[in-house]
């Protein structure tokens, strides 16, 4: 057995720089299309909460295509995968710009979410690889930074080309990133070459499944993390509606948003690597207490302005619930990580639906922070019993 040699510091960052890249390709994709939904709903005909199921079929995409995608390339290297789903992923997005009806927009969509889940959960291994243990959630915090900045620049950058050249253009140049990323995995990303024992098989993989922990905390994501969804995808036609906002205000709303997300990424990262339990119990109630204080926020844009920035701390879920799955997955480490964002993306087609039917009722806009609230609170009790659960357990 041959020694394997470390890589440098430099060789450790740009590879995570490769690996982010992905991350705000996806981000800007993912988000962006929440924030064009009253572009592309109006130039496919269709109402709010018609144009939301476009939003849950990337999501189901997503939920199909991370178990699916994550088995089938369990066996072969790294780098070469995460190449191969970015490629898949311009594809889609390439499609998307073209869609001729609200039909072929949603199978589209679902084309384009299939690589979502398994690039992230790829990316995760591959970062965590690069570090040492106790620096584990960091490194893959770092993976979903390239997500929560481009909830900041991307994001916003796509809403205005939806706004001033139209939506076919966002999602046509944003198709471009995924391409770039490809690149760069090419060019920076180790191979991390599979041999032997070290090559886990789809049976193995799919060993996670019999683990009552490892289904707490994918419940947790797929149920406490679908208000943020709730609120998001509903938020440029909250401020159109409600807020009475300028359309040129929803970008800047956006970046605010993406700020949040950037800064509770890094900040439960740092403290999932210290308790990673509380960590997951200290969002869940940061997303209750703030979707809560949504629905009385949202008439005035100096406190929607407050309450989108606090939200955006809602997207510190995601890391420690990573590291989570890694933790209670043992050996089924490749579909573990891609299962979290099958996780998320049930939040995220579960959201939306929810939060649409409440605003179909006559509820209002703000409704989705109630529902958000609700969720939230779900995820917590699962949050409950997955500890009650490890301590009845001998480790």
């Amino acid at each position: 057995m041959t020694a394997r040699t470390e890589p440098t510091s430099l060789q450790v960052n740009l590879a995570l720089f490769a690996l982010a890249m992905g991350g705000f390709a996806i981000g800007t994709t993912e988000f962006g299309t929440m924030g064009l939904l009253p572009y592309f709903s109006a130039g496919l005909g269709m109402s709010a909460p018609q144009a939301g199921h476009v939003i849950s079929a990337y999501a189901l995409g997503v939920v199909v295509g991370a178990p699916v995608l994550a088995l089938l390339a369990a066996h072969l290297p790294r780098r070469d995968v995460l190449v191969g789903l970015m490629l898949l992923y311009a594809l889609g997005n390439g499609l998307t710009a073209f869609a001729p009806s609200a039909g072929w927009m949603l199978a589209f969509r679902f084309i384009a979410g299939l690589p979502h889940g398994a690039y992230f959960g790829v990316a995760a291994l591959v970062a965590a690889s690069l570090v040492p243990e106790h620096k584990r959630a960091q490194a893959m915090s770092r993976v979903l930074a390239g997500l929560t900045v481009a909830t900041i620049f991307g994001v916003p950058l796509a809403n205005f080309i939806g706004q001033t050249v139209g939506w076919r253009w966002a999602f046509g140049l944003v198709a471009l990133l995924p391409l770039l990323t490809a690149a760069l995995v090419q060019a920076l990303a180790p191979r991390q070459k599979r041999h032997g024992g070290d090559a886990p098989s789809p049976l193995g993989e799919l060993a996670a499944l019999g683990r009552r922990q490892v289904w707490l905390a994918l419940g947790m994501g797929a149920i406490g993390f679908a208000g943020m969804f709730a609120v998001y995808t509903y938020l440029a036609s909250t401020l159109l509606g409600a807020t009475h906002a300028s359309p040129y205000v929803v970008p800047v709303m956006l970046a605010l948003l993406g700020t949040g997300f950037t800064a509770g990424n890094l900040v439960s990262a740092w403290c999932a690597d210290r308790a990673l339990m509380p960590t997951i119990a200290g969002v869940l109630v940061w997303t209750i207490a703030c979707l809560c204080l949504y629905p009385f926020m949202i008439h005035a844009l100096w406190s929607m302005a407050v309450i989108v920035l606090l939200i955006g701390g809602i997207g510190g879920l995601g890391t420690p619930l990573q590291a989570r799955l890694m933790q209670v997955a043992e050996g089924a480490q490749t579909l573990a990580a891609a299962l979290n964002h099958s996780a998320f993306n049930t939040a995220n087609a579960l959201g939306p639906w929810l939060a649409g039917m409440a605003i179909a009722a006559g509820w209002g806009w703000g409704a989705s922070g109630w529902v958000g609230a609700a969720t939230a609170t779900g995820g917590l009790v699962l949050w409950g019993v997955a500890m009650l659960d490890e301590r009845r357990r001998p480790a």
